[in-house]
């Protein structure tokens, strides 16, 4: 792609150098091109091969990828680690990110992700339990609960939901309940446990080495 190296403002790239007939050809040559992003440079935070394409076209193309995880969050006091798990679902490109609770979440840690990532609302775990259900999709617990096994040495499967509790709290009572299994990451501090937007990354690419790169838990 010849493109400027750099945007006047210094973050992404400038505009499509050539001038209004050169975007038009580029344009005309591919349409996933953005016709305001080429004349206006592309500052957004993603990857090379997207600079200049619609949003549209981002997605779409991401959707021909998305792997069979899906991320659980509960979301009963406005969680503050909300963002982080979706900006870490997107670089992981899940296949959605569901939100348990309320409806409201602050955006800020997700860096404008939220866009190309699919995000579902449940109301409670109830509604997140039937969804799972009705998909056939396991329901995997994050939290360091009494009887919970190692993620270290569980082989997660392909397919499946990591849920995850709130600050604090934890999993909920129910969530707890409607888990096929839970488990939790190894610590070695002093601390009781990790924050919960370090622990779904943690866990998310503990799926990803099993799925992406056949490297499988420590027990097999």
């Amino acid at each position: 792609m010849d493109t400027n190296d750099s945007h006047p403002d210094g973050v992404g790239v400038g505009p499509w150098p050539g001038g209004p007939h050169a975007w038009e050809a580029a344009r005309e040559a591919d349409d996933r091109l953005d016709p305001e992003l080429l004349e206006h440079g592309d500052t957004r935070n993603v990857i090379d091969p997207y600079r200049y394409w619609t949003l549209e076209a981002i997605i779409a193309d991401l959707d021909q990828r998305r792997h069979e995880l899906h991320v659980g969050i509960e979301n009963f006091a406005h969680d503050m680690n909300i963002g982080s798990v979706v900006r870490t679902a997107n670089a992981f490109n899940v296949a959605e990110v569901h939100i348990i609770g309320k409806r409201r979440w602050n955006r800020r840690g997700a860096m404008v992700t939220e866009r190309y990532q699919h995000v579902r609302h449940h109301d409670n775990v109830t509604e997140l339990i039937e969804w799972c259900a009705a998909d056939g999709i396991p329901i995997i617990g994050i939290d360091n609960l009494p009887g919970s096994v190692p993620l270290e040495t569980f082989d997660l499967p392909r397919r499946c939901l990591l849920l995850f509790g709130q600050e604090g709290p934890g999993l909920s009572e129910q969530a707890h309940e409607a888990c096929d299994a839970v488990l939790s990451i190894a610590q070695f501090g002093s601390t009781r446990s990790i924050n919960a937007g370090a622990a779904a990354a943690i866990a998310m690419h503990a799926w990803i080495r099993r799925h992406e790169f056949d490297q499988h838990a420590a027990s097999e």
